[in-house]
This record gives C-alpha cells, structure tokens and sequence, in this order.
C-alpha cells in the first residue's frame, strides 16, 4: 500500500512511498492545506477567501483554483469540498502537524519532532489575517514539539533508557534553554545514567545560563533532580503493604489539615518503603498519592511530577486501572495548566480509556476536560463534558468534585458574559466545598464570584468576596488560586477608581513561575486594559507578552483579547485580523467587546 506523509513543517512538500508525488502550485494552496489541516473544522469560503485573498479581483474563484490544486496533488482518496469547507484523508495519510501536536500516534514510534516552522520559508505579509494566524499557529505547534520531545524523553527514563532520555532532553533544551524542566530531566537522565560528572557539569553550565541572563541562580528543579536520592526508612520499618498504607493514610490526615511539608515527608517514606517492597500495585499507588500531593498542594507543574507519573504508568497493568487513569489525568491536568492543551487532550483520553466502569473517575477526568477545552475557548465542548463530570459525581456522591465543577461551569458562563447563570453555578460551587471543609479551594470560586458582582455593578459585594478570596488564596500558597483573586482585585481596584491599588495587584497576579498560565493571561489582559486606560506605554509590553503566551498555548480568545488591544495600540495587521479570526469562537460576550471597540 502506498503511504502517503503531507509534510507542513519546514518547507512544505506531500510526499509517497512510491516517490511521483505531485506538488501543488503557490504558496495560496500551501497556506490553504494548512489552514485546514492544522484547524481541525470546516470553514466558511467566504472566510477562507477574505484570508487568503482579500485583493483579488474574484476571491472565491481563486480559492475555487487553490482547491484544485490540492485535490490533483492529494489524490482522489481525499476529500476536499463542501460549505463550509473541510478536508478528510484516509489512514494512510500522515501528516507531521498532526504527529507533532499528538492527533497522530507515530507508527513503531519513528517520529522525529522536526526542529523547523510551520511553512517554513513561505511569506504571507500581502494577507495580513493568515500571516497573523500563521504567527500564533507557529508558536503554538512550536510549543507541542518541544512539548512531545520532553514527554518521549520522560517516557524513555520511566522505562529506563536514560541515554536515550538524555539525548532526548538535550534536543528539548536546544530548542527552548530557558525552559527549567527540559534541564531538569537531562540531568535527571544522566543521573539515572550514572554519568554524575556530566549531571554537575551541565546543571552548573544551566544556572549561568539563567543567572546571566534572567537574573536568577540554578532552578530549583535542576537542584532537585541532581540531588541524589536520600534512603527515608531504616531496616526497622517493614516494607509491607501495611506499612506504606499507613504513611499514606498519614500523609491525607496532614494534607487536610495543610501540613504540606509533614505530608510530603510521609509520601517520601511511603515510595521508599513501597520500592523495598518490589510490589508493583504498590509502588503505583505510592507514586501516584506523591505526584497529586506534589501537584495540588506544592504547586508541582514540572520534571519531577510528570517523572513520578509516568513512572507510575510503568507499574499499572494495561486495561481497566483506576491508578493508570487517575496517572493520565494528572498528566492532563498539568499539561493543560503548562499550556500544552494538545497533549492534556491526549493524556485525556487515555484516562478515560483506562477509567472504564470507573464513574468516580470519569468525573474527575471530564471535570479537566471541561477546564481545558475552555481555556482553548471551545465553550461549547467544555460545557457538555462538565454536564457529564456534574452528573456523575452526582451519581457517586462527590461533593469536592460537584464543586470543582460547578466553578468550571461558573467560568465559562463568566467569559461568556452570562452573568446571572455564573453567579448561581458559582454559589452553587461555593456551597459544595463549604458543606465539604475545601476552605482551600473556595477563592476560586470566590473570585470568580466577584467578578459576577462587578458585572452587575455591586462594588461593595465585590469587595467583600473578592477580599476574603484574596486572604484565603495567600494563605493557602496557591498561585492559580492567588493569580485568580489578583486579577479580580485588579478589576476592583479599576472600578473604584485606584490606579495605585489596580498597579500593586497586577504585579502580584504577575510574579514568576505561574502554576496556571491561563490564569496568568487573563491578568495580562487585565493589565492590558489597566494600561490603555491610564495611557501607560506599558500597555504595549503586556500585548505582546499576552499575545506570545496566547499563542503559544492554544489560547484563542485570549490571543484574539491581545489583537484587540495591540489594534487599539495602531497595529493595522492586527486590526484587519480580529474579524475573521472572532468567527471561530462562539461568545457573544466577545463579540459585543469588539463592537464596542468598533473591530468588527
């Protein structure tokens, strides 16, 4: 059988096993595959057209040719028609974006994740809306092949390969060195490796790179992952099955309790006795209850968790497992919290496939799903897998999960601007971890809650929830938590009229090392407002960063909030992108924004 690869990253080219291929003519027909392949979703013509030929004389009858073209070179298997417009290929079409975003396993794991753009060496400056959307797609796919590359690295040291890991991380940290975890996991490699000597050397050669150039010394998950493992138990600790129990039933009684440090040290002992042990069940079970502490109680977003994870992976059985679903589910939960919603969509289904029969889970993975597809802007798709979470932690009688999801559902009503239903989800979420003691988990809610008051123009309500949500947050030490009350504070202090106040906050909802990078880019955006408003040349700065967050993490109305201001600022490119780009969300709270800004 004739495979055929359609490759878009680096110069584009469609090439087959039997080597006579025919190449479409113009970059039109590239950029049109493109636009088709990588959005995944039929598409108006007159949407297309206006992109890619807004100075023709006859724009759909250029696009008409375009399509021609592609159907001569992609063969009469695939489809390529309709109104709205979209492509499908058989299976044995493959395609690079779609193996280096995750939509395509690569077969017998041959797939090198190409060091190159998406396009490459195509320019669409005359098209002022697709070079936009070019410039985030690029950084977006950027982002998921170094994304792919740390994960297959992660997965070869859990397997243990850890020469391979190295090689593996080493190409992560040449395409992003200011990135902490790829460093962490090739020196975690060559630890594994017993190369101590090259370990020291390169984490050293990492903290100059950081001190000369962010101003910071050696990351502390580089410090973490060259410390070397420190044995917990002594010979008069049995490795039984009883015992590891017991410092993990221990750890749950501290962390409810939020003695974080005293719980992670009962964990730590618990995988060192479960390792002594050589019970696979166990070790699983230790692994997993370490990375989820890790991650939801110390802000774990890095190396060490998803190492923790995916060594866990390795001891589950194939199949039905609670433990390997719940593993895949905190692998999506940080992804999608990194900004990597590609790969949190992968790890996603693959819990749910190991979650089976499994309804206590199942609500928990939709309750992530349903974070995830919203931070992306498919509200839609968010809403109807949090109906299904809402429903079955209903059914098991999951009170913690009805109230994460319930905020869930309160935050897209929200960004929709349907006020009056986020604040009855968002009550609702606010009830459910009162009745359950989650004091740890309500400034979300609250913030989120205050937001809703704002709307409606109830300052003095706003302030008290918003202020209880911000207190609660800084004790709990949880950034997503903190950077939500930030930025309802901001908007607070924007309403009352406190320039001085609004500035103090956005720099708190800005500190380094986010947990939650959408969190991060409403407060960018927030700011964004802040800066226009008071005709600070700081606005520009928060549009870009905005705009390159944004877009690199699959944040569509966020990066359509950075065009928004940066047209504002005079960037016409931008301008003439907003239109056609605001088609592709549905948020009527958005485009009432935009028209008032007069960009539609």
């Amino acid at each position: 059988m004739v495979e055929v690869t359609i490759r878009l990253l680096g110069p584009p080219a469609i090439e087959d096993t039997a080597g006579n291929r025919r190449q479409p003519r113009g970059r039109k027909a590239w950029g049109l595959l493109a636009y088709l392949v990588v959005q995944r979703r039929a598409t108006h013509r007159i949407h297309l057209a206006s992109m890619l030929f807004p100075d023709a004389e006859d724009p759909l009858g250029a696009l008409r040719w375009n399509l021609s073209e592609l159907r001569k070179a992609l063969g009469p298997e695939v489809t390529l028609g309709g109104d709205p417009l979209s492509v499908s290929m058989p299976a044995k079409y493959r395609c690079d974006v779609y193996l280096a975003t995750g939509i395509q396993e690569a077969q017998g794991g041959d797939f090198e994740p190409p060091d190159v753009e998406l396009l490459e060496g195509l320019n669409f400056t005359d098209c002022p809306a697709f070079e936009t959307w070019l410039a985030g797609e690029r950084h977006r796919i950027r982002n998921c092949v170094q994304t792919l590359i740390y994960e297959t690295a992660l997965a070869a040291l859990a397997s243990g390969e850890p020469r391979r890991a190295a090689e593996l991380a080493a190409q992560a940290t040449g395409l992003d060195p200011f990135n902490a975890n790829f460093h962490a996991v090739l020196v975690r490699a060559l630890v594994a490796a017993g190369d101590q000597a090259r370990a020291r050397d390169h984490a050293v050669r990492c903290a100059e790179l950081f001190q000369r150039e962010l101003g910071v010394g050696m990351p502390p998950e580089v410090q973490r992952a060259l410390a070397a493992p420190i044995l917990r138990t002594g010979a008069q600790l049995p490795a039984t099955p009883v015992t590891v129990r017991s410092y993990l039933d221990a750890s749950k009684s501290c962390l409810s309790a939020g003695a974080v440090d005293r719980a992670l040290e009962h964990l730590r002992l618990a995988n060192d006795l479960a390792d002594r042990s050589a019970n696979s069940d166990l070790r699983a079970e230790s692994l997993l209850a370490l990375a989820g502490a890790l991650i939801h109680s110390a802000g774990g977003r890095g190396a060490e968790v998803d190492d923790l994870l995916n060594r866990a992976l390795s001891f589950t059985p194939r199949g039905v497992s609670g433990i390997a679903a719940a593993a895949y589910r905190e692998l999506g939960f940080v992804s999608a919290q990194r900004g990597t919603p590609a790969r949190a969509s992968r790890w996603l289904d693959r819990a749910a496939t190991a979650a089976l029969g499994l309804p206590d889970e199942q609500a928990k993975i939709l309750g992530v799903r349903g974070m995830s597809t919203t931070d992306t802007a498919q509200y839609d798709t968010a809403l109807g897998a949090l109906e299904q979470s809402a429903y079955l932690a209903t059914v098991v009688g999951s009170g913690r999960q009805q109230a994460f999801t319930a905020a869930m559902v309160g935050r897209v009503q929200l960004l929709r601007a349907d006020y009056p239903a986020a604040a009855a989800s968002l009550d609702h979420a606010i009830a459910a971890a009162k009745s359950e003691h989650w004091v740890v988990f309500l400034p979300l809610p609250e913030s989120l809650r205050g937001e809703t008051y704002l709307a409606a123009g109830q300052l003095d309500e706003a302030e008290q929830i918003i202020d209880h949500a911000a207190v609660l947050a800084e004790l709990s030490g949880d950034r997503c938590y903190m950077d939500a009350a930030a930025n309802a504070e901001v908007k607070l202090h924007m309403a009352r009229g406190d320039a001085e106040g609004a500035a103090q906050w956005i720099a708190r909802g800005l500190m380094p090392n986010p947990w939650y990078v959408w969190f991060r880019a409403r407060v960018l955006d927030t700011a964004c407002q802040f800066a226009i408003d008071q005709k600070s040349p700081k606005a520009v700065s928060y549009a870009e960063e905005l705009s390159n967050l944004a877009s690199r993490s699959g944040m569509r109305e966020l990066l359509l909030h950075a065009h928004s201001h940066r047209a504002f600022l005079g960037d016409t490119a931008a301008a003439v992108a907003i239109p056609l780009l605001a088609r592709d969300i549905q948020n009527p709270g958005l485009l009432a924004h935009l028209a008032e800004r007069k960009q539609l």
